[in-house]
């Protein structure tokens, strides 16, 4: 108990030093404090829903709604998760951009393996003006930047990934970087303006003389006259030649360049959706049976929850027949329901099933005395619903018998195996055996 104890403590005191941290801004450190609060006790809902929190500040909505959701498995009723679940829900449009702009920051950081710098910051730029919020498609930006060497717009997403989190490791070694940039070149500045001073400076008691460099142009006032004409004269034809003939197709190469721009930032979206549908692709491949599973019970959950709503209602009226409630109760997928629903669903099946099982069993052997083997078949598929191994495995023998009547034997031999494998020793399994090999024998012969 005083362990327990303690680790309640320490996860309640790092929950309240990251609390202390966000309110400053310090997510990174909020987000560290928030974690090591959950190793101590998993099940702190107010932690998990404030490191949800955190995360959304960050423009992470992903991982918050992981962390909603894991909260609100942990304490489904009377937790604020289910109001920020609600809130983003509420609101599609919101969700697009935020899905927009994460596709964007990966399009952004795939071109950038291809140095593709120009494109990547279109990518970004649109990611952040849909999505405010998104720290590292700021960071992103910065780093390309600063890679490309236009640090007045590096220090400005710098700043807006500082005023979103004032902690993150990389925003301050961004930040650093650009102060080390700015140093170096400020010192390259002044020592090429030392290199270029053109006059010497020099005292006479107490008069300061500033002289100009000597030079040889007046020496050479002649030979420097025919060197300007010459010079003028290839300058000429240079400015003819390298700007009045590029300014012709000026306008025309503008407009390409935007097409060009256009088309890349148009394929390089389609070979990113391309690849996300491939990879989706692949992942339902090879996971396909546990994905129908899923898909199933995810359409069947709303479903489910409106039938045991009310079948319970009827059930507390008594104003519905057992036939009419089992037909309603056999459409329902259990694994889909919460906690309520599933109290619920257990207590009316409770004490349902068993007497529907007895009826429908005792009416299934009718059926089979009077060879009505499809009235069998489908009375004692109900029971297989309900109870699989109701009556020691004689509604599964009766059911097997029944195919084999109908002269349906491969589903017949399947039921009779499955008998004799899961319920072993008894008198249906030992009649499921001699079944089998009555069909042996009769083969053989």
């Amino acid at each position: 108990m005083e362990y327990t104890t303690k680790l309640m403590y320490q996860s309640n005191y790092w929950y309240n030093d990251g609390m202390k941290k966000a309110n400053i801004r310090d997510l990174s450190g909020a987000i560290t404090s928030l974690k090591k609060s959950l190793q101590y006790n998993t099940a702190n809902i107010a932690a998990r829903n404030l490191l949800g929190l955190v995360y959304y500040g960050r423009g992470d909505v992903g991982e918050a709604l992981v962390e909603w959701i894991l909260s609100k498995n942990f304490q489904s009723h009377e937790n604020i998760a289910n109001y920020y679940i609600q809130k983003v829900r509420e609101n599609p449009e919101e969700l697009d951009a935020v899905n927009q702009a994460l596709k964007k920051y990966n399009q952004a950081l795939s071109i950038c393996y291809q140095n593709g710098e120009d494109l990547a910051i279109i990518h970004l730029k649109k990611a952040v003006a849909a999505h405010p919020s998104y720290v590292k498609a700021y960071q992103l930006l910065a780093l390309i930047y600063m890679h490309t060497e236009q640090y007045s717009k590096a220090r400005q997403a710098v700043r807006a990934a500082y005023k979103l989190d004032t902690t993150d490791d990389i925003t301050l070694r961004y930040m650093h970087e650009l102060n080390q940039i700015r140093k170096e070149r400020t010192v390259r500045v002044k020592e090429k303006e030392k290199k270029e001073q053109h006059t010497v400076t020099y005292n006479i008691g107490n008069e300061t003389i500033i002289q100009p460099v000597s030079s040889g142009f007046k020496e050479n006032a002649g030979l420097h006259s025919v060197g300007n004409i010459v010079i003028g004269l290839v300058v000429g034809v240079a400015v003819m030649w390298f700007l009045v003939m590029p300014a012709i197709t000026a306008s025309r190469q503008e407009k390409i360049n935007e097409q060009s721009v256009a088309f890349s930032d148009k394929i390089a979206t389609q070979e990113a959706e391309i690849s996300a549908l491939t990879k989706e692709l692949d992942a339902y491949r090879s996971t396909s049976e546990e994905t129908e599973n899923a898909q199933a019970t995810a359409n069947s959950t709303k479903d489910s929850y409106e039938l045991v709503m009310n079948i319970a209602k009827h059930y507390a009226a008594k104003d519905m027949g057992d036939e009419a409630m089992l037909e309603e109760l056999l459409k329902i997928v259990p694994d889909s329901l919460g906690t309520v629903g599933r109290d619920q669903y257990e207590e009316i099946t409770g004490e349902l099933y068993p007497r529907m099982c007895t009826n429908l069993f005792g009416t299934a052997q009718e059926n089979f005395e009077v060879a009505n083997y499809a009235s069998a078949i489908t009375n004692l598929k109900k029971v297989m619903q309900m109870d699989e191994g109701y009556n020691d495995g004689a509604a599964m023998l009766l059911l097997a018998q029944s195919y084999e009547k109908s002269g349906d034997i491969e589903q017949a031999n399947l039921k009779y195996q499955k008998v004799i494998e899961s319920y072993a020793g008894t008198q249906a399994a030992e009649n499921a055996q001699a079944a089998l090999d009555a069909q042996s024998a009769g083969g053989e012969e």
